[in-house]
């Protein structure tokens, strides 16, 4: 069994990242280790992955695991983008990060055939304080109104991945663990390792 320290505090991103591993993988987070927080100071995904990747890598042990990723919406610019976690505020909830994305959607009217988005994610592997690879997953959508369904985290309430009538937060974590953004980079980190 491969033991991966994903450079994270997010229990519903290990839980994924874990079943999306699948059984040859132990999937720890940094709520099993000391480890000092990182700042995320970089100007895209692939930068704030590397970042908390190699650092957290300098001080553990084995294989580093560390992602980036976030919801871009076309019409507004590409947000929220980097700051997906955080749009509302620095500890606003997935409830509160979502009401604004929708705020600014219907203050801006922005017709519904008019919400294209895509889910982006960015997954670096590091040991000994290098970085060994980036892997990167896409998967394009829309943004929906009201936000549907109880599954998932964060955005899925409101995303439609595109061929699909559900949002993430609807469908079953199998189908959405075979689509998603954060699926298709550890499938090929997967293969990597």
């Amino acid at each position: 069994m491969i033991e991966l320290l994903l450079a994270t505090r997010n229990a519903h991103k290990t839980r994924e990242f874990a079943q999306l591993l699948g059984n040859e993988f132990r999937v720890v987070d940094l709520s099993c280790v000391a480890a000092p927080s990182i700042e995320e100071t970089g100007k895209t995904f692939a930068e704030n992955a590397v970042l908390k990747a190699v650092a957290t890598s300098r001080q553990s042990p084995g294989l580093v695991i560390a992602d980036d990723s976030g919801l871009g919406v076309d019409v507004i610019g590409g947000a929220p983008g980097m700051y997906s976690a955080r749009y509302a505020g620095e500890n606003a909830s997935d409830a509160e990060n979502v009401d604004k994305l929708l705020r600014e959607l219907r203050t801006a009217n922005v017709a519904s055939d008019q919400r294209a988005a895509r889910f982006r994610c960015v997954i670096a592997l590091a040991q000994d304080g290098r970085l060994r690879g980036t892997f990167e997953g896409v998967v394009e959508g829309n943004i929906v109104d009201p936000p549907r369904g109880n599954g998932g985290f964060g955005y899925d309430p409101i995303f439609r991945p595109d061929g699909f009538e559900q949002t993430f937060a609807e469908m079953e974590p199998e189908q959405k663990n075979k689509i998603s953004h954060r699926a298709k980079a550890i499938a090929a980190l997967r293969e990597a390792i």
